[in-house]
């Protein structure tokens, strides 16, 4: 026999993977599902178990550190009768899941707001808002929109670095209130961009992560002049 009929007998003798049945767990390889399969097809009951007690334990080696957990322990029994097709009828220490409740999908979440106007201000304020609308006239009612405003006010200068003046966040108000929230004639001044404008500069700092806080305090230590002087200027 020649090398070419040799090379046409191994070509022949290939399994391609397209060729091969579908694996309902990939992760877990053709071998085991193979095992599956075999189990699946023994006639005696107890030799069945048997069998299905060893793969799960194969199941388990492929993940050791999660092999004693008892959730794990329930998620590979449900793993097993999947990759089965359901055809395998062994006795499980769990409920047996059926092809219905496996592929049955979870109801689809509704979300609270799509397209905000104000995106900057954040779907808070707008529900911060409408609990203010429900108050009554009164104290509580005017220190809440007092705060909600000076909110909306810092809010909008994490979104533009610029000075912002106090109309504009008036004329949002209203408009986010449906107009029942007008402070355009009320004697009240929103906090001073600048003492805003630094809080944001720290919350900002606090979320540095920790590399970076490091290089600044290295920076402030390399040149104490210019830590000096933004003591000075604060």
């Amino acid at each position: 026999m020649n090398q070419s009929e040799k090379a046409h007998q191994v070509v022949h003798l290939l399994e391609y993977n397209a060729e091969r049945p579908h694996l309902m767990i990939p992760e877990y390889g053709r071998h085991l599902q193979k095992l599956i399969d075999q189990a699946t097809v023994i006639e005696d009951r107890e030799e069945r178990n048997k069998a299905a007690k060893y793969i799960i334990k194969v199941m388990g080696s492929l993940n050791p550190h999660l092999r004693d957990v008892l959730d794990f322990q329930h998620k590979l029994w449900d793993q097993l009768f999947i990759m089965s097709d359901f055809k395998l009828d062994v006795d499980s220490p769990y409920p047996i899941p059926t092809r219905e409740v496996i592929n049955l999908k979870p109801e689809r979440l509704e979300y609270p707001q799509k397209n905000p106007k104000y995106r900057f201000y954040g779907n808070n304020i707008k529900y911060m808002i409408d609990v203010a609308n429900k108050w009554e006239e009164g104290e509580l009612k005017s220190a809440l929109i007092k705060v909600i405003a000076n909110h909306m006010k810092k809010s909008y200068l994490s979104w533009n670095k610029d000075t912002v003046d106090d109309k504009a966040i008036f004329d949002h108000l209203l408009e986010l209130s449906n107009g029942k929230i007008d402070l355009h004639q009320s004697s009240e001044e929103l906090s001073n961009t600048t003492d805003l404008m630094r809080t944001n500069k720290k919350v900002s700092n606090k979320n540095l992560p920790q590399n970076n806080k490091k290089i600044l305090i290295k920076k402030n230590k390399n040149n104490p002049k210019a830590f000096k002087n933004n003591n000075q200027k604060q």
